[in-house]
């Protein structure tokens, strides 16, 4: 039996680390002019803040297109630059600031071509 209880513990501060980290985050990204990635609105036009978590390169229609995942601590957005495979300082770990009108593709929510800024 202390074995499972070990591992309970060890479960309950996993979670808990991660409910730190997203808690975190909304106070660091959320804020006066920025919306939170939760309660944006679809087919609107949005400030988003966060950090990426993934970056991949991946085909769209046979086009190039550079896919990177935006996270605030409230929720996570799919945001897509269409024609680019790479765009310098667009790295997993790195926060930033998007622009644009949120959409649906395959049942994902996603911002195509945002305006962005890296924040330092």
């Amino acid at each position: 039996m202390p074995d499972k209880s070990r591992l309970r513990r060890s479960i309950s501060r996993w979670a808990n680390s991660s409910d730190q980290e997203a808690r975190d985050l909304r106070k660091t990204y959320v804020e006066p002019g920025h919306d939170c990635i939760a309660d944006a609105v679809d087919r609107s036009r949005v400030r988003l803040r966060g950090t990426l978590r993934t970056v991949t390169l991946r085909p769209r229609g046979g086009v190039p297109a550079l896919e990177a995942e935006l996270f605030d601590g409230s929720g996570s957005i799919t945001v897509v630059w269409l024609g680019r495979r790479r765009i310098t300082g667009i790295d997993p770990g790195v926060a930033m600031a998007v622009e644009g009108r949120i959409g649906m593709q395959d049942g994902v929510r996603v911002i195509f071509n945002p305006r962005y800024e890296l924040i330092p």
